[in-house]
């Protein structure tokens, strides 16, 4: 049971609460942005906060960005905190989103502060949609879907659609594409990681077409 505990550790983000405070409110006194129960680096707060406004059902839930030096294998990972998850109930449970701090290029360092925005919003946007999806899981949920995520490639895969899914369905379709293409046609990226980005995640023809039939639902 530990190793299942464990495991779902390595794979779900936080979130925070203050519904009543506005960031025009909030004054500069640390390095990071705290309102709406979430804690931001200003280094990216700009991101984080229009990726947030596409999910208002996320207002209020506890949510911490973090800075990592490297995350084995992903550039952002959301987790649910541990603890809330067996002491204040799914309604209070608490997230984080894990978030590297710089790309090691051949051709030199790229805080993650300096990718293009929109493909900074979406990738944000993307690790929001797993919140979206972990939010409404009880906690035994949580933990056989932890060890599904772990063992199987398959849950693995569904997991990350589901993701991508959620973020789309709200709004972030060119975000999402935007991301997408930004790793796909970087040469500074492993191929092992675009193959991983290819096998595991929405390709951007998909992506166009979930942004159509959703379109076409709203007409």
């Amino acid at each position: 049971m530990i190793a299942i505990i464990l495991s779902l550790f390595l794979i779900v983000p936080e979130i925070e609460e203050n519904h009543t405070d506005s960031i025009a409110d909030v004054a500069q006194k640390s390095e990071y942005l705290e309102v709406d129960n979430k804690r931001i680096p200003w280094e990216i707060k700009d991101a984080v906060v229009e990726a947030l406004a596409y999910f208002p059902e996320l207002a209020g839930i506890s949510i911490d960005f973090e800075f990592k030096e490297k995350i084995s294998g992903a550039v952002m990972q959301a987790q649910p905190r541990i603890l809330t998850m067996f002491v204040t109930g799914k309604e209070k449970r608490e997230y984080r989103i894990k978030i590297t701090r710089a790309f090691e290029f051949e051709e030199g360092t790229v805080l993650i502060e300096e990718v293009p925005h929109d493909a900074l919003v979406g990738w944000i946007g993307h690790e929001l949609g797993h919140i979206m999806d972990y939010k409404n899981r009880s906690t035994v949920n949580m933990m056989h879907f932890g060890m599904r995520y772990m063992l199987s490639n398959k849950r693995l895969t569904e997991a990350e659609l589901a993701a991508d899914t959620y973020a789309i369905s709200c709004g972030m379709g060119h975000q999402i594409l935007t991301v997408k293409n930004y790793i796909l046609n970087n040469d500074n990226f492993k191929d092992s990681y675009k193959n991983k980005i290819r096998d595991l995640y929405m390709s951007p023809l998909q992506i166009l077409s979930l942004q159509e039939e959703l379109l076409e639902d709203e007409g």
